[in-house]
């Protein structure tokens, strides 16, 4: 067996953590601690986070579109896939080596996406991207951590409580959509949502685009 090979390491700013980004052949995994944040190999559920969320604004004229975590591109290939030319994409990464990992040994995976007009990349925290908007995007999509329940970083509760899903409402224009990707299930967090004032639906797919793998959660909650 072709053994695993560290290419780089990055700390997670206002962390101990570190993440590493890892290579076996032609995959790659990006991991934390004995955790795999995410693996090239896996990308089926990242990717019906952008549909599922791109469906629900279909109808919209220029959407405004804010993806938080880059991770290794799979959600921003399929937002631009399900987005109208004229549409706005950011996304905002807290780290800056994941930026650099991007363009660089994980560049075939982005398939031009960090190129195309529509995007742009915000080296920040989407919490305050998020703090910071009122009515400004029609469709918020978080993939930070590994869910609810900050892995990465304890600072991304604040993305779960209940006053963060009140900031991501009034980020929303009306009628849109906050999707949130997750390991697994969390009725504390549906409950939330529903008290920030959202109508939710909560959808089980499977890691993998073949249909096998583990079941992770996604979130639809609408304005």
């Amino acid at each position: 067996m072709i053994p695993w090979q560290k290419l780089d390491s990055a700390s997670i700013p206002g962390t101990t953590g570190e993440l590493r980004l890892m290579r076996r052949g032609a995959e790659f995994s990006i991991m934390l601690g004995d955790n795999e944040l995410m693996n090239s190999r896996l990308s089926g559920s990242e990717e019906a986070l952008a549909r599922l969320s791109c469906e629900t604004i279909a109808d919209r004229a220029t959407p405004h579109v804010l993806v938080g975590g880059l991770g290794m591109g799979f959600t921003l290939r399929a937002v631009l896939s399900h987005l109208s030319s004229d549409a706005d994409v950011t996304v905002a990464e807290l780290v800056t080596a994941v930026v650099a990992w991007a363009k660089g040994p994980m560049a075939h995976l982005f398939d031009g996406s960090l190129d195309d007009p529509r995007v742009s990349i915000a080296v920040t925290d989407v919490a305050e991207l998020i703090r910071g908007a009122r009515a400004a995007y029609d469709a918020i999509l978080l993939d930070v951590d590994n869910g609810p329940e900050g892995l990465t970083s304890h600072a991304n509760d604040r993305l779960y409580d209940l006053r963060g899903l009140e900031a991501a409402r009034r980020a929303l224009r009306p009628g849109g959509v906050l999707a949130v990707w997750s390991q697994g299930p969390d009725s504390g967090f549906t409950g939330r949502l529903r008290k920030a004032g959202f109508r939710v639906d909560e959808s089980r797919v499977r890691a993998s685009r073949t249909g096998r793998g583990a079941r992770h959660v996604i979130w639809i909650a609408t304005t």
